[in-house]
């Protein structure tokens, strides 16, 4: 009787909560596994099948207290685990929500925005905030190795995932080897699938340089981050097979939404 009273006591109890009914496994209160990590595993688990979508509420930290029978604190723990890894976000007064997937950037690789929403499955989309011609000032005259004052092209676009602003890029290209890049519309076109198809451009490497800070007041509104929030920011210039500088970038990305991943060989550990 009494074993079976403690198997009945650890079944939690489907507690209903934005519309559906939550199932979750009970938790193994023996284990050296803490508790609030077993909760926090079955929500990620929830999240990354598709059984939570973003903007999808989460359990309230009662609600997860009924629910395995837990304190308060230990289902406080597991919501912040969840945020602190970019899964969660909490809005004052409405509770806990799925966040959209952080993006993983692998630096290792050149990939442009497009191509690399797409290895996630992510749509992606433009929007053009600025596209202008002007005379090359000396220090972009020296970074494409033109005369100054010859024209250039600076495109500024806003990039976005499955609708959700992530980034905010800067470009600048060299006119006298791109004729007719300005009339282009790079709200729907790829830039580096141009660049390859149109111009016959092939990519030879990257000089990048990464940095973080706080986002201005005009990023922090197109990006839909607070004032101050914690950017990525990623300087580039693209050089082609025949060692010429095609293009100048800085691009700004969500600190929240973004990571930088960076795989290096052992060659020697001592």
């Amino acid at each position: 009787m009494q074993g079976r009273k403690q198997q009945r006591d650890q079944i939690p109890t489907p507690v209903a909560t934005n519309r559906r009914d939550w199932e979750f496994e009970p938790l193994d209160k023996n284990s050296f596994t803490p508790m609030y990590f077993q909760i926090q595993t079955q929500l990620l688990k929830m999240i990354q099948s598709g059984r939570l979508r973003a903007g999808d509420s989460l359990p309230s930290e009662e609600e997860l207290s009924r629910i395995y029978r837990v304190s308060r604190m230990t289902s406080r723990q597991a919501l912040q685990v969840l945020k602190s890894q970019g899964f969660a976000t909490r809005h004052k007064g409405q509770g806990s929500f799925v966040s959209q997937p952080r993006v993983e950037k692998d630096i290792t690789h050149l990939r442009g925005f497009t191509a690399e929403m797409q290895a996630l499955g992510i749509k992606a989309t433009s929007r053009v905030l600025e596209a202008e011609t002007s005379p090359a000032p000396a220090e972009v005259a020296s970074q494409f190795g033109i005369a100054v004052n010859a024209p250039i092209y600076r495109l500024l676009r806003l990039r976005l995932a499955d609708g959700l602003p992530v980034a905010i890029e800067e470009i600048r290209l060299p006119l006298e080897r791109f004729p007719g890049v300005e009339k282009l519309d790079f709200s729907r076109l790829s830039l580096y699938q141009t660049l390859r198809e149109r111009y016959g451009i092939r990519v030879s490497r990257a000089d990048e340089i990464l940095e973080a800070r706080a986002a201005t007041r005009r990023e922090a509104e197109l990006l839909e981050v607070k004032a101050r929030a914690s950017l990525l920011v990623i300087s580039r210039t693209l050089w082609s097979t025949d060692g010429l500088p095609v293009e100048t970038a800085l691009s700004a990305y969500r600190g929240d939404r973004y990571r930088a991943v960076l795989q290096i060989p052992a060659t020697a550990i001592e």
